[in-house]
């Protein structure tokens, strides 16, 4: 990270001076660390190309300072509020860049501590276990079209769209915004939770998040597990941009060789990549994280689920072990509907045309990339780890 602030005059300030911000917590003042960062338009997000290739990024994009990470511009309102998530002694986090085995480690995690309940993880992962920024990333106006279309969905009932619709015309979804909320929790279940919802959960809280380790709470290891998982950058690359081709918020309408590019030069939402890896990979040795390599879940699921049961002071009998197994095996899991997403088709939140689990595969980069596309990147990749002891596999000879 850098060790100064960069001055902007339109800058999104999301700070406090001074040692910290007190809130009233049961009768007790309680004083919360700062976000000491504030938050810069990233230069080249809002010109014509790029709100060409990325239409629905109609305010571009911002970018932490220090640290540059990118991110929508409704998510410096609540930055803080999202620092100042408490974590707990049981709490397991489970950290990322997008498109690294997130939702594939979030059931394992969550199946490990559960004593792999299989019923009980026939419910969605997003409710077993929330993404704690998802709900502070999206503009107003995505979000509560996305409840209400979640409730129209579930629910079916007639009129109830033109309702929210009308809530929505006369500014009431605020006002009503508690009992809107219990609605889609009721009808959907907890599938946004907010921070507050997530200080609420009284269960082992199995947490998701593509944040930074210096954009969490500065207690987070030292007090609670932390599960990273890391993944070779040709292939997140590609993962990548077909997500940003399927997922309608991010409606990519480029090509693989422009979307490299806007990678490369940290223009998408959660990068720079490197930075955000190496911040990790710097803590491996920290007895609360457990840094996985996604080439080495492909390589030796079972002897990495071992690893995590470790990690996590859990025990599993062989039976458990051999289930859990081939409940995490990519084609068993993509087909698994609490966890591949694709009722977000329905919901309108996905093209048709693709899936949330892709293939998965260790070197599928070798189908996308040109020669001069894969030099490119490989020059790319060795000045930023340059002077560093992390290294990637990009092709395996035998993977699960």
């Amino acid at each position: 990270m850098p060790d100064t602030l960069d001055p902007h005059p339109s800058a999104f300030v999301a700070m406090a001076n001074g040692a910290g911000n007190c809130r009233k917590q049961n009768g007790r003042v309680e004083t919360r660390p700062c976000l000491e960062i504030n938050f810069i338009p990233v230069p080249g997000t809002n010109d014509e190309q790029f709100q060409k290739d990325f239409p629905a990024y109609k305010d571009g994009l911002v970018y932490s300072n220090p640290g540059r990470y990118v991110v929508m511009p409704e998510y410096p309102k609540k930055a803080e509020i999202v620092y100042n998530l408490k974590p707990r002694p049981d709490d397991v986090y489970v950290l990322t860049f997008p498109k690294c085995g997130t939702t594939w480690m979030q059931e394992l995690v969550w199946l490990v501590t559960n004593q792999c309940d299989f019923e009980k993880a026939k419910t969605p992962l997003n409710i077993r276990s929330p993404f704690l920024e998802m709900n502070y990333m999206l503009p107003k106006v995505l979000t509560d079209k996305y409840e209400r279309d979640a409730i129209v969905y579930q629910t079916g009932i007639p009129g109830i769209s033109k309702f929210l619709e009308i809530l929505d015309y006369w500014n009431l979804r605020d006002v009503l915004r508690p009992h809107v909320k219990k609605l889609v929790n009721m009808v959907c279940g907890h599938v946004m939770r907010d921070v507050q919802e997530m200080e609420q959960m009284t269960e082992t809280r199995i947490i998701k998040s593509h944040l930074p380790l210096y954009l969490l709470n500065p207690e987070l290891l030292k007090t609670s597990k932390v599960v990273y998982v890391a993944r070779n950058p040709k292939d997140v690359l590609v993962s990548y941009f077909h997500y940003h081709k399927l997922i309608h918020f991010h409606q990519f309408t480029g090509d693989l060789e422009s979307f490299a590019d806007y990678f490369m030069s940290d223009k998408v939402y959660a990068s720079p990549f490197f930075p955000h890896l190496l911040d990790a990979w710097s803590k491996r040795h920290h007895p609360n994280l457990l840094f996985v390599f996604y080439e080495d879940l492909k390589r030796d699921l079972r002897g990495e689920i071992q690893k995590v049961v470790s990690f996590l002071g859990k025990s599993l009998s062989e039976e458990q072990l051999t289930k859990l197994t081939e409940h995490l095996r990519l084609d068993q899991f993509a087909k698994n509907e609490a966890v591949n997403y694709e009722v977000c088709k329905e919901l309108g939140f996905m093209n048709n045309s693709g899936h949330f689990i892709r293939k998965g595969k260790t070197g599928d980069w070798k189908n996308h990339f040109s020669p001069e596309l894969n030099a490119k990147i490989d020059l790319w990749i060795e000045s930023n780890l340059q002077g560093t002891d992390l290294s990637f596999v990009t092709e395996l000879d035998q993977q699960d």
